[in-house]
């Protein structure tokens, strides 16, 4: 009999895979691949749009601990940063160094649950100076995910450089990709998804 493997995915647009018009997302498509490698999970996606790391920390724990009881392989799976360095109101929505303390505070909870975790660095928009500020967030997260020993997917640069990500949020609201875009995204985090998953 295989595990029971629940996999909670939490965070923002990105992960609710807005703007694909297959519904899949990246998540949606990582699940898929694991599903016809003969390795069936029980998925959730809990990506809410223009949600920053503040609205996630509030929420997260609760909406999780209704879908991993004790007794499954319990997993989360984090994304989120983009909407942290929004510029608002003549500032960021989140400073940095909250952003760094929400994650921070989000990786000790799960691990005091017994839960493994992934993160998944904020993909870049079709914006430069607002890539800047997500660039130095990804390098944060790197770091804080390093120092906690959890797996983290650096997505962002590769994506920054890649033209079909790049066009398809060009081509879109300016901060979403297609269909093709979240393929690429979900082919950058493949091989962190496998080994996490083989954990």
């Amino acid at each position: 009999m295989s595990r029971d493997t629940r996999i909670c995915f939490v965070g923002d647009s990105f992960v609710a895979g807005v703007g694909d018009p297959t519904a899949l997302g990246w998540a949606g498509r990582l699940v898929a691949d694991t599903h016809a490698e003969g390795h069936p999970v029980t998925a959730y996606n809990l990506g809410v749009r223009r949600q920053t790391s503040t609205d996630v920390r509030a929420r997260w724990l609760g909406e999780c601990l209704q879908r991993l009881p004790d007794g499954v392989d319990a997993r989360v799976v984090f994304s989120f940063g983009v909407n942290d360095s929004t510029w608002e109101d003549g500032r960021v929505r989140v400073a940095p160094e909250d952003s760094a303390d929400n994650l921070t505070a989000m990786l000790a909870t799960a691990a005091a649950h017994d839960w493994r975790v992934l993160v998944i660095a904020p993909p870049p928009i079709d914006d430069d100076e607002h890539n800047t500020r997500t660039a130095a967030l990804d390098a944060r997260f790197a770091d804080i995910c390093a120092a906690a020993e959890v797996p983290y997917a650096r997505t962002h640069q590769p994506l920054s450089t890649d033209p079909t990500w790049r066009h398809e949020v060009r081509i879109g609201d300016g901060a979403h990709p297609g269909a093709a875009g979240y393929g690429v995204l979900a082919a950058l985090i493949r091989p962190s998804w496998r080994e996490w998953l083989s954990r």
